[in-house]
Order: structure tokens, then C-alpha cells, then sequence
């Protein structure tokens, strides 16, 4: 406990490190001390506080499918017990105030936030709905849409955006224990009964009215995660009484914690926390960061030049001519710009980020630098080119780092006096959203440059994922897999719309060939005549791609790819002359043409990545089976509810599974990779 600045006010002082996550001991301990201030004569209100981190970040995830989460005192029992003490509760919320840490506080009398506190129930990003009475509490004090728009993203506010609403009493800059114990006080000398949101009543038309709207709105993508429909439920409910919305919410809580999509949306939360992990072996201190240059103003590079000025780094932005160099500082500065007018973000803010950035084509401008990040054309003697000017002039000791989304790291560093300070930073674009950073281990990279290209992926808020260097390394080597049997199905008789359909379906943002639409078709053109001189012959090969980029169809940016976009919108079905391609493709085969079905097209594409990801983890491609998982999901589109391929395999009949691969194989013909039962064990255990 803390002293109060009243000392008829107990100050009770939430403490279980770093995040104060809710464990069944912190429960236990909340309600000792509740009950303790209850019985002291000397007492007339309590503050309930958490530290400046955090008032309370929610359940704690450890004990998700354990005793102790279902353990009593369960949450709801805690919040019915401060709900019903003989005294005021007053929740005095700094840092976060999160999923069940925000319910803590709705169960209080009364809150007081400071004005930087953060506070959101983000139980949707696990599959779930608040289960302690946030889908009632919330709409009676926020406010039905505020309360619908924090529940169904997920994304926290902060307390001086919300200070207009009853969900607060007050919202300070500072002397946040000072004014909680002053309302606590208050209080106590109005007398019983407290005022509690239980009490409130919202406008039954009104609930009815936006649940109904927001339920239409849903998107493709949200309607195949149960949990959407389930908050809607439990929110209409809140126009009721609050005993009859508090069944109907832990109803709907309780019968989703079963679900797959929950259970995978858990699993990928505990994957990505677990990607950020070297091996024991490459667990070394990183070598300091503060000065970063990306070398090339293109979208790729100023978008990474973005993502370290938001980091706070100071950074260098090196082009090989004034107006290339213009060129990027206007992306840099329109995207401030664009930032600043969206109301997300400060113009001061903007203006410093902006202040740290160092547009140059003096190549010296490199030798006081921490790491370099060469950001270049996709050709390998282009790459092996710039590293030669990095090595003359980076300072030793510097890290040097290719983006490169395919080529070999080796090859490149081969040109360098110093392989072992030289990795691969496979960013994904556009690089200031895309939260994936692929991290390449070239043969002689030192452990301590891997550990400071995964530490400098946390400093830029990115997922890093550790990779060996192999073509495409994990993400590509995938995505190549699963689209090259996509483009198997196209002979064997679908056209591109069915396949893509069929893929956001099972929910993936886009179909392949929308993704290779929107990239640009020469991107993997390019990557396909880099490998030509190495393909076997005998292999099966749909050329329908580089058809479509020898007429000049490009794509989005051309004005038609595999689909044309009149308009600048894109057409529904594919053109007589895709189809032509496709229909010429597979007769040059023997194919007779059939119709495919959406279960034959989703397993078949789904079965690619499988097997793909077998055959890379057992060439040592990827440490974990669950960082391929991350891999598919942050940087290609796949439904985070459907956990991953690994994940996604694992909840298959394996006799089936088997089967099918060696099926897969067979249609795959020539050269391709089956992984035996070994390999597809180790990926599955």
C-alpha cells in the first residue's frame, strides 16, 4: 500500500511485475486487501492503483488452459467484491489499463486517469470478447459507440481522448494519487449508495440501432471469426438489465474460448513473442545503434528511412544523384504530411522526426555510421556493386545489411572484406506498415550482428524472424510454393478468379494472382530469370506469367496483369486473351480441363505451403516451426485466426495429410520436393 495524501483513504497498489497481468495470486491478493481496508474503522475509501507502466495490462496469458485461470477468486468474483465493499473504490489508472485491467476499473465507483493513460479491450485480437463485464460496463459509461469502436478493433485510446465521457471523473496531467483520493473522499461523505455503472441505463433503441448497423458492416474477413458476432451479442444485450447482459456475455465468452480461431490467435500471439528469441548459442549482446543510412530513395528505401526516424534514430539517406535524392525526401516528407492531416500524428512531432533525417550523395557520409541497410535494384551484381563502395568507406565495426528479398547473402558479402559483419534485412513493403522483418544469417555473420539486426527489428516496432540463407529464405520459399501450385491449378482447369475467391474465402487478404496484380508481375518475372539458368527442363512450369509480361502486362501499374483494371478498378473475371494463355498452357501439357472445387483449391494451396515448410525446416531455414507460421501470417496475408500452415496442419487428419502431399507430388511431377514422414513429424511435434 501506498501512503495516501488523506489518510482516511487506503491507497492499495496493484504489484506483480512488469504489466501487472492478473494472475490468480494478484486476484487472491486484490481481494485480501480489499477486505482488509473493508474491516479497518480508520478507513473510509480505497484508491485502487498500478504503477506508471501500467495499471493492470489484463489477464495473464500464462495461465490461459490451466487450473489457475478458472481458479477463484476468478476476475468476475474480484470486480463483484469491489463492486459490493461497504467503502468507495476509486481506480486512479497511469500506463495501460488493458482487457481485464480495464474491467478492474469499470468495477470500481468511480476512475481517475491520468491524461497519457492508455485504455482498450483488445480480447478480439485473441478471438475472444471481454468475460468480466466490459461488453455491459463499457457502453453504460463510454458511450454505445465508443465502446463498440474500442471493443471491435481492439486498439487502446488514451484517457484525454475519452475525457468527455462518464468513464472518467477526472483526467490529469498530474497528481493523479492526490485526485483520486479527493474523489475517493467525496465520495465517502455523499454517502451510500456509490455510484457504479451497473446503475446506468443506455437507451434501448439506440443499442438496437448502432449493434444492428455494425453487424452489417462487418467485413469478409471479420464474419468468418465467431468472435465479431459474439460481441455484438453480448453489446445488444447491454440495453437490458445488467444480471441478464453479464449471462449473455459470459455465455458467448465461454463458448469461444474452445474455438479454433482462439486458439490459433493465441498461439500466434505467443509465436511472435517467441520469434524475437536468438538460440541460446547466438544469445550475445548487440553492438549499439544510433545512426542508421539506407542507401537508395526508392519506395523500399524511404519507407525504411521512415520506420528508423519514427524509431527516434538519426538517419542518413544516400542516393547516387540530387534529383533521385529529391525524389526521396518528398516520399519522406508527403508521408509526414499525410500523417500529420489524418490527425495521427503531431506536426511537432513530424517536424523532429524530420529534423533527424540526412539527405546525401557523399558516400563518406557513411563512415559514422552504426548500420547500413542497402535498399537497391533486385540484381545481384547491382548489390554486389554497392557493397563494394560500403566496405571502402564504412567504419570497421559497422553492421552492413542487404534488403534483399531473395538473393544469396553470401555472394553479396563475398565482395566485402568483412563477411562477418554482413546480414540480410528482408523488409516487406510498404516498410513503414508491414510489421515482418525477415533476419538472414549469411555463413560468417558473428553472432553479435544477428543479435543487433533482431534488436534493431524491435527498435523499429517490427516482428524479427531469424532465417539461414536459402532462396527466398522463409517467406518467398513459401509463397513461391503455394503460388506455383496455384498456377498448377490453372492448367488442371480453374481460372484465376476461382482460385482467388477461394483464398479470401478461407480468409487470406488476397488471392495470388490479385497479390501478383498489385506487386507487379515483373517482380517475380525478374526472380524466375534468375533462377532459369539452374531450372531442370524435365520440371513443371505454367508459363502463363511471363506470356502475360512479354505483352507488356504488368499488372496494376500497366493497366492489366491477369486481370485488367478499366478504369483503374478491376475487372471481375479474367479476358479472353489470361484465358487463351491458360487454356494454350494446358494443352501444350495433355491436360483435359475440369472444374475444381473450393475445398480441392484451398487444401491443394494449403498442402503447398506444408510441404514447403517441412523441406525448409529440415534444411535449417527456420529455428522454430512456429516462426515459419509468423513469417505467413505478418508478411503474406494469411489469416492470423487460422494460426499458420504449421498450425493449420496440425489440426489435419495426418493418414489424410500424408496422402494427399504424396498426391501433391505426384501432380507436381519432375523435381519436386516431397517431404518424407521425418521431415513433416519434426514440423508437426
Amino acid at each position: 500500500m501506498l501512503a495516501s495524501p488523506n489518510p482516511e483513504v487506503s491507497v492499495i497498489t496493484l504489484d506483480n511485475p512488469p504489466l501487472n497481468s492478473l494472475s490468480h495470486a494478484l486476484r487472491s491478493r486484490i481481494v485480501a486487501a480489499i477486505e482488509a481496508v473493508e474491516a479497518d474503522p480508520a478507513v473510509r475509501a480505497v484508491v485502487l492503483t498500478g504503477s506508471a507502466r501500467a495499471f493492470s495490462a489484463g489477464a495473464d496469458v500464462s495461465e490461459f488452459g490451466t487450473p489457475r485461470q478458472l481458479a477463484e477468486p476468478i476476475l468476475r468474483s474480484v470486480l463483484e467484491r469491489i463492486r459490493t465493499c461497504t467503502k468507495p473504490v476509486v481506480a486512479a489508472l497511469d500506463g495501460v489499463a488493458l482487457g481485464g485491467g480495464l474491467e478492474l476499473a469499470l468495477a470500481c465507483h468511480a476512475r481517475v486517469a491520468s491524461a497519457k493513460a492508455k485504455v482498450g479491450l483488445p480480447e478480439i485480437t485473441l478471438g475472444l470478447i471481454p468475460g468480466s463485464g466490459g461488453t455491459q460496463r463499457l457502453p453504460r459509461l463510454a458511450g454505445i459507440d465508443i465502446a463498440l469502436d474500442l471493443m471491435r478493433s481492439g486498439a487502446p485510446r488514451s484517457a484525454d481522448q475519452l475525457a468527455g465521457t462518464r468513464l472518467f471523473d477526472r483526467v490529469v496531467d498530474a497528481g493523479l494519487i492526490e485526485a483520486a483520493s479527493d474523489v475517493a473522499r467525496q465520495l465517502a461523505e455523499a454517502g451510500a449508495p456509490w455510484p457504479h455503472a451497473d446503475r446506468l441505463k443506455l437507451d434501448a433503441e439506440q443499442v438496437d440501432t448502432q449493434v444492428s448497423l455494425a453487424r452489417q458492416r462487418l467485413n469478409t474477413r471479420q464474419r468468418l471469426q465467431p468472435a465479431y458476432e459474439a460481441l455484438l451479442d453480448a453489446v445488444g444485450a447491454s440495453a437490458g438489465p445488467i444480471d441478464e447482459g453479464l449471462a449473455v456475455e459470459r455465455s458467448r465468452f465461454l463458448a469461444l474460448i474452445g474455438t479454433h480461431q482462439a486458439q490459433a490467435l493465441r498461439y500466434q500471439f505467443k509465436a511472435e513473442r517467441d520469434s524475437h528469441r536468438l538460440p541460446q548459442t547466438l544469445q550475445v549482446e548487440p553492438r549499439p545503434v544510433a545512426t542508421l543510412a539506407v542507401i537508395g530513395a526508392g519506395t523500399m528505401g524511404a519507407g525504411i528511412a521512415i520506420c528508423a526516424l519514427d524509431a527516434s534514430l538519426d538517419v542518413i539517406l544516400l542516393e547516387q544523384d540530387e534529383a533521385a535524392l529529391a525524389r526521396g525526401r518528398q516520399r519522406i516528407s508527403d508521408h509526414y504530411a499525410s500523417r500529420v492531416a489524418a490527425g495521427k500524428l503531431g506536426v511537432a512531432t513530424a517536424e523532429a522526426a524530420q529534423a533527424r533525417l540526412h539527405a546525401t550523395c557523399d558516400w563518406q557520409a557513411l563512415s559514422r555510421v552504426d548500420v547500413v541497410i542497402e535498399a537497391v535494384f533486385e540484381e545481384l551484381a547491382v548489390k554486389q556493386e554497392v557493397f563494394r563502395r560500403i566496405d571502402a568507406v564504412a567504419r570497421r565495426g559497422a553492421v552492413l545489411a542487404t534488403n534483399t528479398s531473395y538473393l544469396d547473402i553470401d555472394a553479396i558479402a563475398a565482395v566485402t572484406s568483412r563477411p562477418q559483419d554482413v546480414l540480410g534485412l528482408h523488409f516487406f513493403s510498404p516498410a513503414q506498415v508491414m510489421k515482418l522483418l525477415e533476419v538472414i544469417r549469411g555463413a560468417e555473420t558473428r553472432a553479435d550482428v544477428l543479435a543487433t539486426g533482431m534488436a534493431l527489428g524491435k527498435i523499429l516496432r517490427k516482428v524479427p524472424v531469424l532465417c539461414g540463407n536459402a532462396f527466398g529464405f522463409i517467406g518467398n520459399r513459401i509463397y513461391n510454393a503455394y503460388r506455383r501450385q496455384c498456377e498448377f491449378m490453372l492448367e488442371d482447369g480453374a481460372w484465376p478468379e476461382q482460385v482467388d475467391q477461394a483464398l479470401t474465402d478461407f480468409g487470406f487478404a488476397m488471392g495470388p494472382f490479385a497479390v501478383a496484380d498489385l506487386s507487379g508481375l515483373d517482380i517475380a518475372w525478374r526472380m524466375r530469370r534468375a533462377q532459369a539458368a539452374t531450372r531442370d527442363p524435365r520440371e513443371r512450369h505454367v508459363p502463363v506469367l511471363e506470356q502475360l509480361c512479354e505483352q507488356g502486362r504488368l499488372g496494376q501499374k500497366s493497366g492489366a496483369g491477369y486481370y485488367g483494371y478499366p478504369e483503374g478498378k478491376r475487372a471481375p473475371e479474367t479476358d479472353a486473351t489470361v484465358r487463351d494463355l491458360i487454356v494454350q498452357a494446358s494443352a501444350a501439357r495433355g491436360i483435359q480441363r475440369r472444374a475444381l472445387t473450393t475445398e480441392e483449391i484451398q487444401r491443394r494451396a494449403l498442402l503447398a505451403m506444408v510441404n514447403e515448410a517441412a523441406c525448409l525446416f529440415a534444411d535449417g531455414v527456420a529455428t522454430r516451426p512456429s516462426d515459419i507460421d509468423v513469417v505467413l501470417v505478418q508478411g503474406y496475408g494469411f489469416p492470423r485466426w487460422e494460426g499458420g500452415p504449421v498450425f493449420w496442419a496440425r489440426r489435419q487428419d495426418p493418414a489424410r495429410l500424408a496422402r494427399e502431399l504424396g498426391r501433391l507430388a505426384e501432380e507436381g511431377g519432375h523435381g519436386m520436393r516431397l517431404a518424407d514422414a521425418t521431415m513433416l513429424a519434426a514440423l508437426l511435434d
